[in-house]
């Protein structure tokens, strides 16, 4: 069915020089289509403004005074950002469902001679398909799943093995999180679940169904985010390989690498808290006179022996199914050398 003019739909997205969002700024923050810009038609206050005359009073006073902001605000924005747009300048435009918001800056464009499209169902369209292609694409594709006690430098690999060429799949990176109870990122908030699937979905569409896709063991949660139950349960179907690295090795590679715990003790306390449950009382308190001296060293290696290793053990041979058969990749240390030269080794095995 041809598609009207001025109305384009998802197949479309990539034949537009520009995509602008018209939602409110809180909306666009929380999602939107990659690559898109934000050119709000009512901002947040406006938009919660104009949605309390609507129920309170009426729908048409609602739509007076939201008209009257949209010109506004879209009359800046023509001003501001597109006076130097070339007359055969093509943008796709998008709000919530691909209604009056998207319509009118459309609407606007195309009237000044600018061949502007609206995207057909808006934004919620493209969520539907960002969920509908995340559950279609990881039967397609061949993933290899990276195990490792923590501390074996897991993540690591997966970097020495993107930088050789390889298709990488790091979870953890874009959950901007280390996958563990004490794996916040100092700083750096994790993204918004919906922003987390569309950029998943970003990478999922980007790979070759001909060459395998090394991911890392992840559980169901990467801190806040919510891995989406097609992909965690292909993962947990796939073949794996697992480092074997020393427990020295690994002492090291997890007092370098969670360096900055030490440096904010309150936070870190409360970080251990989060292990209740798993340990006692006594261990936890323990623990916790362990990190206000500072003495990273005995915790970390604590963490290792009474925690880390017993629930790998545990977690790995129940929840991923291949894992038995596994083929070993034995580290002697974590050095940048020796991953790449395991990365190029698993390559060359596996593709």
């Amino acid at each position: 069915m041809q598609t009207p003019r001025g109305i384009a739909r998802i197949p479309d997205l990539g034949s537009f020089d520009q995509i602008i969002d018209t939602r409110s700024p809180a909306e666009f923050a929380e999602d939107h289509i990659p690559g898109a810009i934000n050119c709000p038609v009512l901002d947040n206050a406006q938009r919660a403004q104009v949605g309390t005359i609507y129920k309170q009073v009426s729908a048409f006073e609602a739509r007076k005074l939201g008209a009257a902001m949209v010109a506004e605000n879209i009359a800046r924005h023509l001003m501001t950002h597109f006076q130097d747009q070339p007359k055969d300048w093509r943008p796709l435009l998008y709000c919530w469902r691909g209604g009056q918001r998207s319509g009118s800056f459309t609407t606007w464009m195309r009237m000044i001679g600018w061949d502007a499209c609206q995207l057909e169902g808006g934004y919620k369209t493209y969520r539907r398909h960002v969920i509908d292609q995340i559950a279609a694409l990881p039967p397609t594709l061949r993933f290899v799943v990276v195990c490792g006690a923590t501390g074996s430098g897991k993540t690591r690999l997966l970097d020495a093995l993107a930088a050789a060429g390889a298709q990488v799949l790091d979870l953890e990176g874009l959950a901007r999180h280390k996958g563990s109870v004490l794996g916040r990122l100092p700083g750096i908030a994790q993204p918004p679940q919906k922003s987390f699937e569309t950029a998943l979905h970003e990478k999922l569409a980007g790979y070759s169904p001909e060459r395998p896709v090394f991911v890392e063991a992840e559980s169901r949660k990467i801190g806040s985010i919510q891995i989406p139950e097609a992909l965690i349960e292909r993962i947990r179907q796939s073949e794996c390989v697992a480092i074997e690295a020393s427990r020295a090795a690994r002492l090291d590679f997890l007092l370098n690498d969670y360096a900055y715990l030490g440096h904010d003790v309150a936070d870190f306390k409360e970080r251990i808290d989060c292990l209740r449950g798993f340990q006692s009382n006594s261990v936890l308190d323990e623990w916790k006179r362990l990190a206000e001296v500072g003495d990273l060293a005995t915790l970390f290696a604590a963490f290792i022996d009474e925690h880390y290793d017993p629930l790998y053990q545990r977690s790995q041979n129940r929840n991923f199914v291949r894992f038995g058969e596994a083929r070993p990749i034995v580290l002697e240390t974590l050095s940048a050398d020796q991953l790449a030269a395991a990365a190029a080794d698993l390559i060359q095995s596996l593709t």
